[in-house]
């Protein structure tokens, strides 16, 4: 007989909740929008308004026009890097940015 898993990590919590609530999407999101955080200054982080993913589709929200252009210059780059963050090539198809 089996015993059951009594104590939890609270990233394990977190994510059993997110499946239960249907918000994986938003979790995913989010860890792509720290990523960012880390990767970028500041100040260019500060033009980065919304970060979304909805139906294998990351959306990205940018005030700059310069940034913006940088991004879809260097989409496949940013794109790979993002799987990479999300450890998983499946959740993300494509990459917008507005």
């Amino acid at each position: 007989m089996s015993r059951k898993k009594r104590e939890f990590l609270s990233s394990e919590l977190l994510s059993s909740f997110a499946k239960i609530y249907g918000f994986e999407d938003k979790l995913k999101a989010l860890e792509i929008k720290d990523f960012l955080e880390n990767y970028l200054s500041e100040d260019l982080f500060s033009e980065i308004e919304t970060v979304n993913l909805k139906e294998k589709v990351l959306v990205l929200r940018i005030k700059s026009p310069l940034l913006k252009n940088d991004f879809c210059l260097r989409k496949s780059f940013f794109l790979k890097k993002f799987r990479e963050v999300l450890k998983d090539d499946s959740l993300i198809n494509d990459l917008l940015i507005l």
